[in-house]
């Protein structure tokens, strides 16, 4: 785009927050902090309706961090489905996971947990909606292109933006804050400079939309044990399904010679249900759509306070693999908990406060976050490396232990269910019912395993075992490295 033969017009602001990225995350945070009574400035480069195949499916958790936030109403009006559980199928078997009763303050204020599955654009342009009504958001459609810093301190004054009223005009935005908050997104331009984390894609989703479809349960979310890896089919519309494909590796077949396309009608077609038209859905697609592919990241989060003045949110700050679709509540409950611990009476004014006082409040955020945070981290990303067990015999002994395991009802469905649901923050109890999968699937090798198989039995069982602690803990480590004995026993601590 051709910019100005103009000098540029530099127009200083000033704000008491500023807000980069107008995403979930981002259009949640500037509402939450004008609601407290800030002055916030939000920044998107693009304020037209966003495209992505992912971010369609809210757990319950996320709902209820909307209701915390008085964001409810944005899920109204957007043709979203209730979504009341899972499904998992393995060829001709299911396992069916009901979402669990959210209990209340009193008995009669119990109610069944939902989530909720949507157009991702949609929901967001009912999250800027917000903003733009609310008389303490200035949103402004423009690319923030750097960090405006102190020259004699490391601290972030604000940011840097250019504006583009018209294809041939520019204008230079120069924004001031005593916070600012980055929340934009997985591909953040600001990360590499302020993280010392580094973004990590195992496998690719194939998306689709397939049309008028009845799933073999409907108002749940579906996963396929599919070969190699796991497929998923959710409704986000009256007559939309969503399916995404999972493709293991760094790379995918090509999607402009049409190997793609092929992969997807010999391949994945004869492993969906045939039932509902969800296989004739999807050869229909294939000759209508072009399968759209993003990588699906990882990002383990890192302690935050060392750059004063900048705070990064959302993806920009932590990811998962979406498999389990717990991104958006991760970023609501970053929100929520954000907006407390920069409550109105503790900091009447960021402008005064000092940066120990920030930094102290950012590292309660940190390991308050990880109640959540952590659970829905590890377990998205040890089930998707369950699911995807490809020729790994220990792996599929596994992924079969597992499914088995959530069939057996009582605690044992229960407890792995109110994790999926987000409602659970309880990273010990994930944990535990992780080996408790892997225990499970070492008794029924035993069983199953005639006597004089004997030797060989121990040896794949310990294969087994060992391999449950290879995806495990890496992933603990991750996300619990560097806390201190009191934080590790809080997070040990039930909800």
């Amino acid at each position: 785009m051709p910019a100005s033969t103009n000098p540029p017009e530099y127009q200083p602001t000033t704000h008491d927050a500023i807000v980069v990225g107008g995403g979930v995350a981002g259009s949640a945070l500037a509402y939450a902090l004008a609601e407290d009574g800030r002055k916030v400035l939000l920044l998107e480069r693009d304020l037209s309706e966003p495209d992505r195949i992912v971010g369609e499916l809210m757990q319950p958790g996320g709902c209820l961090a909307l209701e915390k936030l008085g964001l409810s109403d944005t899920l109204d009006g957007i043709d979203g489905i209730n979504v009341h559980g899972y499904v998992i199928l393995d060829k001709n078997e299911t396992c069916h996971l009901e979402y669990p009763l959210i209990p209340g303050p009193s008995p009669s204020a119990t109610r069944p947990a939902r989530g909720r599955s949507f157009h991702y654009g949609r929901f967001v342009m009912k999250l800027r909606s917000k903003c733009l009504q609310h008389p303490n958001v200035t949103v402004v459609e423009a690319a923030a292109t750097g960090l405006v810093r102190d020259l004699h301190e490391n601290r972030v004054l604000g940011v840097h933006a250019i504006q583009r009223p018209s294809k041939d005009e520019e204008v230079h935005l120069e924004c001031h804050a005593p916070l600012t908050f980055v929340a934009d997104g997985a591909f953040s331009k600001f990360r590499k400079d302020i993280l010392n984390t580094t973004m990590q894609a195992p496998s690719h989703f194939v998306g689709l939309i397939l049309h008028d479809v009845v799933l073999p349960m409907p108002n749940h979310g579906h996963v396929v044990l599919a070969d190699p890896s796991p497929i998923l089919l959710y409704q986000i519309g009256s007559h939309d399904t969503r399916i995404l494909v999972d493709v293991p590796g760094s790379s995918y077949p090509s999607n402009t010679n049409g190997a793609l396309v092929e992969h997807l009608r010999n391949h994945v077609a004869p492993q969906l249900p045939e039932s509902g038209r969800v296989r004739t859905a999807l050869l229909e697609a294939l000759e209508t759509q072009r399968p759209r592919v993003m990588p699906n990241p990882y990002l383990p989060p890192s302690k935050q306070g060392h750059v004063p003045g900048l705070v990064m949110v959302g993806d920009a700050h932590n990811m998962r693999h979406p498999l389990t679709g717990g991104g958006m509540t991760v970023a609501l409950n970053d929100v929520v908990i954000l907006r407390n611990v920069l409550n109105k009476r503790d900091f009447p004014d960021f402008a005064t406060a000092s940066d120990k006082q920030v930094r102290r409040a950012l590292k309660t955020w940190y390991w308050e976050r990880k109640r959540l945070s952590s659970v829905i981290n590890i377990l998205a990303n040890a089930l998707y490396a369950l699911f995807s067990a490809g020729q790994n015999p220990a792996m599929q002994v596994l992924r079969r232990s597992c499914f088995e395991y959530l069939r057996l009802g009582g605690e044992c469905t229960a407890a792995p269910v109110r994790l999926l649901a987000c409602i659970a923050p309880q990273p010990m109890l994930l944990v535990r019912h992780f080996f408790a999968v892997a225990v499970y699937g070492t008794w029924t090798t035993f069983k199953r395993e005639r006597i004089w198989w004997f030797p060989r039995t121990v040896y794949r069982n310990f294969a087994t075992l060992a391999t449950a602690c290879r995806v495990i803990l890496p992933l603990c480590w991750y996300e619990l490295r560097g806390a201190p004995k009191a934080a590790l026993a809080y997070l040990a601590k039930a909800n």
